[in-house]
C-alpha cells in the first residue's frame, strides 16, 4: 500500500469527522487507527468508564453514502434536508455512516452489544470488531455473553465466522419479538427475504444457547433492556447503570446526529415502522434528555457516545469530551 494510500485510509477511518464538525473533534481522544506490532491496522477504540464498568465502543468500519435525502428525511422537500446539514456545516450531498458495536466489561461479565458486519463486510474494510477488541485487551473467547440490539446485517454480520461462532464461549441474549419476526418463513418473497437468509445463517444456529428477552429484562446484574420498537419489530435499547451512574445503548433508535435528532419525525428509510420509530426516538430520547444521560448510538460519529438536550423541535447532540474519563 502506498503512503498515500495509506493516509486516504486513515482519514477515512478515523478523521473524517473533522470535515463533519469541528465540534466534534473533543470526542475523539483515541480515535486515530495505528500499526500494532504485527503492522496491521487497528480500528478506533475508545474507552469509558461509567462507575465500575469498563465500556468500549469499537468502530467496525466506515461507510460513506450520497444522496442523504434518499435516507433521512424521505418523507420531507430535498431541499429541507440539505438546508439542515448545511446549517450544522454537513455537506449537502454527502453522509459518513460509522459502526460501532460495544463490550462492556461489568467486572464479572464481558457483554458485547451487537457484532459489527463480520467477514462479509472485511473486503470494503469493514467487519473490524475482533481486531478492535483485541487492541482493546480481550481476545473473542472472553465474551461471556453477546447481546443482540436488533437482527439488521451490520449488527448480527460478526456472530458467525469462518462457519463458527466467533465467541465460542459465549452465550446470547436478544428480543424475542426480533427473532419471531426474522425466522419466521413467511418472510420469504417479501423485502424481508435477505434479512430472512442472514437470520438462519448467523443467528437460527445459536438458538440453544440463547435466552429470548423482552422489556424489562435483566441482561446480567446493572444491565437493563428496554423494548424500543419501530426502526425493526423487536429492536431494544439498553440500560447500563453501576455505582449510581447511568448509560443508554441506543442503538439505531436515531441514526444520525443532526437528521434524525434534530428532526426526529422525519422518515428514515431503513425504519420498518415509521411512524413508530419516531415515537420510539421522542420516547427514549426525551428520557435521555430529562435525566441528562449519557448515551451510545451504533451510527453516531466516533467515539458514538454523547448527550441530547432539547432544543427546537428536537434534540441538540453534544458528544462525549471527558466526562467518562475520570
Amino acid at each position: 500500500m502506498s503512503e498515500m494510500s495509506m493516509k486516504r485510509r486513515t482519514l477515512m477511518g478515523a478523521g473524517t469527522l473533522g470535515v463533519l464538525a469541528p465540534s466534534l473533534m473533543a470526542g475523539l481522544a483515541v480515535a486515530q487507527e495505528k500499526a500494532d506490532n504485527r503492522g496491521m491496522i487497528t480500528p478506533p477504540i475508545r474507552s469509558l468508564k461509567l462507575g465500575a464498568f469498563k465500556v468500549v465502543v469499537v468502530n467496525d468500519g466506515t461507510r460513506v453514502s450520497d444522496k442523504p435525502h434518499e435516507t433521512y428525511g424521505t418523507n420531507q422537500p430535498q431541499q429541507a434536508v440539505a438546508d439542515l446539514l448545511a446549517q450544522n456545516f454537513l455537506p449537502t450531498d454527502t453522509l459518513l455512516n460509522s459502526y460501532s458495536p460495544v463490550l462492556v466489561d461489568t467486572g464479572t461479565e464481558v457483554v458485547l452489544f451487537d457484532t459489527g458486519m463480520g467477514e462479509g463486510g472485511r473486503e470494503a474494510g469493514a467487519g473490524r470488531l475482533l481486531d478492535g477488541m483485541r487492541a482493546a485487551g480481550y481476545q473473542p473467547e472472553q465474551v461471556t455473553v453477546v447481546a443482540l440490539t436488533h437482527m439488521h446485517g451490520d449488527h448480527i454480520g460478526g456472530l458467525m465466522d469462518a462457519g463458527k461462532p466467533a465467541f465460542a464461549n459465549a452465550r446470547y441474549v436478544m428480543g424475542e419479538t426480533e427473532y419471531t419476526f426474522w425466522k419466521d418463513p413467511a418472510r420469504a418473497g417479501t423485502p424481508a427475504e435477505n434479512g430472512h437468509k442472514a437470520v438462519l445463517e448467523k443467528v437460527v444456529p445459536l438458538a440453544e444457547k440463547t435466552t429470548f428477552i423482552g422489556d424489562g429484562a435483566e441482561v446480567v446484574p446493572g444491565i437493563t433492556a428496554v423494548a424500543a420498537f419501530g426502526h425493526s419489530p423487536g429492536h431494544m435499547v439498553f440500560r447500563l447503570d453501576s455505582d449510581g451512574k447511568a448509560l443508554i445503548l441506543t442503538a439505531d433508535t436515531a441514526n444520525h446526529f443532526v437528521l434524525s435528532l434534530q428532526r426526529p419525525d422525519w422518515e428514515v428509510r431503513f425504519d420498518m415502522d415509521k411512524a413508530k420509530a419516531a415515537e420510539t426516538r421522542r420516547r427514549v430520547f426525551d428520557m435521555i434528555a430529562t435525566e441528562r444521560l449519557p448515551f451510545i448510538g451504533y451510527h453516531m460519529p466516533f467515539p458514538a457516545a454523547g448527550f441530547v438536550e432539547k432544543q427546537g423541535e428536537g434534540y441538540r447532540f453534544v458528544p462525549v469530551s471527558y466526562q467518562l474519563d475520570i
